[in-house]
């Protein structure tokens, strides 16, 4: 009783961050089971997930029918639940009892639904699968909480810089290498109706995080915050909009709004992810190019995607889970992703040439090695929400970089497992 009320003072502070948070992937093959357990009887499958673009939604569709034409006695209703009302259904599924079997979740939220009870223990069926040591550890590590596993990676995005070359070449400004040839050349590329430098700042997960790489590069980190590292990083945001470099916008701007203004060529270089390629192909009217992200003292980006999961009031547990190994199979889990613009969360997948011959998506792929994942336990969300306050403070000049930084990290640090 007192465990179920543990979970239940947990969903219940995840509730009122979700009302004020909205956001915001071989040669090795999965296990193919042929027979999915609980053969004879009909049994439906519930299935939660916030894919929404045709080309992804057919690749789920393959394997629904393909999963279901293989087991005849199992029927598979994936509903689409949009991205920002996904905690808040799961969280309030959870509390009612009425859950899914299966659900897609986004990583950085995974330790906390795990502590709130929303997930099942998949420890026993991971080690009997054997197939864990091909995952990358950032992605894997988004799934564990206090070391048993809730769920299994299925797609990974990182962050890079995106330039406009025509813009960079008419100025003679090669792509900037670390933060003070990005200082400069955001500066040197600002000129009437052009801002040098977007990132997302806006108050929610995204702007979390965009802003995390620039504290790992400076060699902080959420345990030890309150550092000239993250001070740094927060001015060097605070400096280009200061400086006229970066639009003040930011702070209201996602991740999607700050494409659109560079692909309308309102902005020199961003800040974004692998799912903007496909987009920019399609609709940017200059030549564009990517690089890793600028270091400071040291080089880094930030882990983005997707998790399978299993919720802990499934009663066909046996069924989900051969479903979630069903569709990690690369047949499946190659089709999605390319639809996706994503990366596989698997070292042995990452290496089909989808990935290593288009010279974009090699940076993302090969940046995979070193991109770390928000997994800080439970408190996570609560985390996040400190640090978007403490970003929007500084950039509108609420609070001096030095004063904020300290109060976000006395906020964090009781907050950190």
């Amino acid at each position: 009783m007192i465990k179920r009320a543990g979970h239940i003072a947990i969903i219940f502070v995840l509730l009122l961050l979700a009302a004020c948070n909205n956001p915001t992937p071989g040669t090795k093959a999965a296990d193919n089971s042929k027979n999915a357990p609980g053969t004879g009887e009909q049994v439906k499958i519930t299935w939660w997930d916030y894919m929404n673009s045709e080309e992804m939604v057919a690749a789920l569709n393959k394997v629904i029918a393909d999963y279901m034409k293989e087991h005849p006695n199992v029927k598979i209703e994936r509903t689409y639940v949009p991205f920002g009302d996904l905690k808040n259904k799961l969280l309030l599924g959870s509390a009612a009892g009425q859950l899914p079997d299966i659900v897609w979740i986004d990583n950085p939220d995974h330790q906390a639904f795990a502590a709130a009870g929303v997930l099942a223990d998949i420890t026993k069926e991971v080690k009997e699968w054997g197939q864990a040591d091909q995952y990358y550890k950032g992605p894997w590590s988004s799934t564990l909480y206090k070391d048993k596993n809730y769920g299994v990676p299925n797609s990974s995005n990182n962050l890079a810089l995106y330039y406009n070359a025509d813009m960079l070449n008419a100025a003679g400004i090669k792509p900037p290498a670390n933060w003070a040839e990005l200082k400069d050349a955001a500066k040197k590329l600002t000129k009437p109706g052009v801002y040098g430098m977007a990132a997302s700042a806006v108050r929610n997960e995204q702007g979390t995080f965009q802003f995390l790489p620039f504290v790992w590069q400076s060699g902080s980190d959420l345990n030890n915050f309150n550092s000239p590292g993250t001070i740094e990083a927060v001015k060097l945001w605070k400096d280009l909009v200061d400086g006229g470099y970066m639009s003040k916008e930011v702070l209201g701007q996602d991740q999607q709004a700050v494409m659109l203004q560079f692909a309308a060529g309102n902005v020199a270089m961003m800040v974004n992810g692998t799912w903007q390629i496909p987009v920019l192909k399609k609709d940017a009217k200059f030549k564009w190019d990517i690089v890793t992200l600028p270091v400071n003292k040291q080089g880094g980006t930030i882990l983005g995607g997707e998790n399978w999961a299993i919720t802990s009031t499934t009663k066909h547990k046996d069924i989900a889970w051969d479903i979630v190994k069903y569709a990690q199979q690369p047949e499946y889990l190659k089709n999605f992703l390319q639809a996706a613009g994503r990366l596989p969360a698997r070292k042995d997948l990452i290496q089909d040439p989808v990935w290593q011959s288009d010279k974009l998506m090699k940076i993302f792929a090969d940046s995979m090695d070193v991109a770390k994942a928000r997994a800080y336990g439970a408190n996570y969300p609560k985390i996040s929400d400190s640090i978007q306050e403490m970003i929007q403070q500084v950039l509108t000049g609420i609070k001096s970089p030095e004063d904020a930084v300290k109060e976000t990290d006395a906020k964090i640090k009781p907050l950190l497992q």
